[in-house]
């Protein structure tokens, strides 16, 4: 790729996650072409779907939930609190951008999804961690990872269209954590 046309692809990588995290995934991509400086074609020629570019932003992000997940675990204290710190990093990453809790939970373990890649991330760091707390001995017989992204989704979703703050969320998270481990 020559060198202006790698400039204004990661150009538009960067206002497409500055537009969506203001306006949402379904924010018009003209906008982004617009504050990127670049026509629309340009903006085409890159990423010939919305779902393109949505994949181009959540790859360079799989490397951020993955250090959310290595932060949580080092979290002071058993496993209730490294349980209920990933919640909350959990939380906050899928209500990061308007709109995208309900997305990417409604989205969870269907194959075919064009936000399969970030629904992955979520699910893999959340696996992750669930194998942390059965290795401790701390997770509840039949957890079911999927069960439990969708349930922190649903937290998720709520926060961000309530717009609620995590002192608010705590309390859901209190009783997903209190279902998923040993009493």
């Amino acid at each position: 790729m020559r060198a202006d046309a790698q400039r204004n692809r990661e150009r538009l990588i960067e206002v497409a996650h500055q537009v969506f995290k203001e306006r949402g995934l379904d924010a018009p991509l003209d906008e982004v072409a617009r504050r990127a400086g670049v026509g629309p074609g340009t903006l085409y020629r890159h990423f010939p779907t919305r779902e393109a570019l949505h994949e181009a932003i959540f790859s360079s992000w799989i490397e951020e939930v993955r250090s959310h997940v290595d932060k949580a675990m080092l979290t002071e204290g058993g496993s209730r609190e490294k349980l209920l710190a990933w919640f909350e990093e959990y939380v906050a990453l899928l209500t990061r951008n308007h709109g995208a809790a309900a997305k990417i939970t409604a989205s969870l373990g269907c194959q075919d999804s064009p936000l399969r890649t970030k629904c992955q991330a979520y699910a893999d760091a959340n696996e992750r961690v669930l194998e942390a707390m059965a290795d401790d001995g701390a997770l509840r017989e039949g957890v079911d990872n999927l069960d439990v992204c969708r349930l922190l989704g649903g937290v998720a979703t709520m926060a961000d269209q309530s717009s609620l703050d995590a002192h608010a969320v705590r309390p859901m998270l209190d009783v997903i954590a209190n279902g998923v481990l040993r009493s």
